[in-house]
């Protein structure tokens, strides 16, 4: 999902559903489609814009939330002139009040927002958040961001359009995927090889249930879509979800492998292969017992999400799947939050600086010692533990098959509720995998007819 969460779970649909509301509801102009003013003589000179606090909303926790404490801790080293005020808030509460929060003159100067039209484009086509077009100059980030990742963050300047245009958003030096996890441990205890295939993976998942083991980790109670997004992304080309999320309308859902993703998802759950009783689990819970050694032997999440620590980064492995036909590897990817300026913010260029700070080879490497997977810097030092191996191998992989798709999400502001309601009603027999892929183009459709 999008989104940024973190964890980056789907979270309730009513959440999600009220910030879709709020959105479109309460940001000005938010019907409107003019262009959205840039800043101009934009300055680096952060030393000279006398004393400055900023304030930033995120809604990062564990290992993620050490690692922006500690760029807030080393910008403000570099420049003690900056002081940054960070609030933590929840991910489901700062996504739903951010448009209301960027209204007032006491807001957020910067906050993570999340991408597509739900959150990002619509405070965008709300004047909220700012152009950052003249800062990607200043900064030089179209040469330092890939485009896969840059156009994540842009929109045409009369919001028609998601995916080319202007920077309304900037990345971070952080990659979040989605992929498979596996305990190392368990599958050693059951003589099971790490799989390498969707095939192989199936193949893994009858074996441990015949052992008497849960095959996969999954919560059901906030619409998990983790496993679907993975799934997904095994079955449909690069291409066709990059232009469903991207709004060509001579794409459909069923081209960009969506109904053989929820096919597989149903069936794995007619097998027996999920957590029993997932329906009443919410993804928290779930997390924690997997990260504990119960409830399952493999887990599609979100790189970053399980947190690990100490034994923990040799006891876990992951596993970029490969495409199920053809030759490359699809995965969905995206840095874990959207960072904007408030259009409202007395010092953008202090904001921009600190924005171009979180996508430096010092933050890329803080996040490498933290656990986490780095971007935009190749030459960090990765340690030699296996889930921070396999995490980086993944990511350079999409980078070599350029095979990085946003969160299928994105593609309309209602699409969250969309994948997570019919991902419960699927998992419940009270939908059908093609009439779910008739939702998701009905939902984009009408978005699209009307943008």
């Amino acid at each position: 999902m999008s989104a940024r969460r973190k964890t980056r779970i789907a979270f309730a649909v009513a959440t999600s559903l009220i910030a879709a509301l709020s959105l479109a509801a309460c940001a000005p102009g938010g019907g409107g489609g003019s262009a959205s003013a840039a800043p101009s003589g934009v300055s680096k000179d952060v030393a000279g814009a006398g004393n400055v606090t900023l304030k930033l909303s995120d809604f990062w926790g564990s290992a993620e939330e050490k690692w922006i404490v500690k760029a807030v801790d080393e910008f403000e080293k570099k420049y003690p002139n900056v002081k940054i005020e960070r609030t933590r808030e929840d991910w489901g509460q700062l996504t739903s009040t951010l448009n209301l929060q960027l209204q007032d003159s006491s807001g957020p100067d910067i906050a993570s927002a999340n991408n597509g039209w739900s959150s990002l484009g619509t405070l965008a086509k709300g004047h909220l958040v700012l152009n950052l077009d003249p800062y990607a100059d200043l900064y030089g980030w179209k040469d330092k961001v890939p485009s896969t990742i840059a156009r994540q963050n842009e929109f045409t300047t009369d919001f028609t359009t998601i995916g080319s245009g202007a920077w309304f958003a900037t990345p971070v030096a952080r990659t979040s995927l989605i992929g498979v996890y596996y305990n190392a441990d368990k599958l050693k205890a059951l003589g099971i090889d790490a799989p390498k295939t969707v095939d192989e993976l199936e193949k893994a998942a009858a074996k441990v249930k015949a052992a008497g083991e849960v095959p996969f980790s999954y919560s059901g109670l906030d619409g998990n879509t983790a496993a679907l997004l993975g799934l997904q992304s095994v079955y449909g080309k690069e291409s066709d979800i990059n232009d469903f999320v991207y709004g060509s309308k001579k794409v459909t859902a069923e081209q960009t492998g969506l109904t053989k993703a929820a096919t597989t998802l149903q069936d794995w759950n007619k097998n027996g292969w999920l957590t029993p009783n997932f329906e009443g689990i919410d993804y928290q819970t779930s997390l924690a017992d997997f990260v504990d050694g119960k409830g399952g032997v493999f887990r599609f999440d979100y790189t970053g999400a399980l947190g690990l620590t100490g034994d923990k980064l040799n006891q876990f492995g992951y596993i970029q799947l490969p495409q199920a036909a053809g030759k490359g590897t699809v995965g969905v990817g995206a840095a874990p939050g959207a960072m904007i300026i408030s259009a409202k913010s007395k010092h953008p260029d202090v904001a921009a600086a600190f924005l171009d700070f979180l996508m430096s080879k010092e933050a890329a490497q803080n996040a490498v010692d933290l656990g986490l997977v780095p971007m935009l810097s190749a030459d960090v030092k990765i340690p030699d533990v296996r889930s921070q191996k396999d995490e980086a191998t993944a990511a350079k992989t999409l980078d070599a098959d350029n095979g990085y798709v946003p969160y299928f999400d994105w593609s309309a502001p209602t699409m969250l509720d969309t994948l997570t309601q019919n991902t419960q009603l699927l998992l419940a027999g009270k939908t059908t995998p093609e009439d779910f892929t008739k939702a998701v183009d009905t939902d984009r459709n009408t978005f699209l007819a009307g943008s």
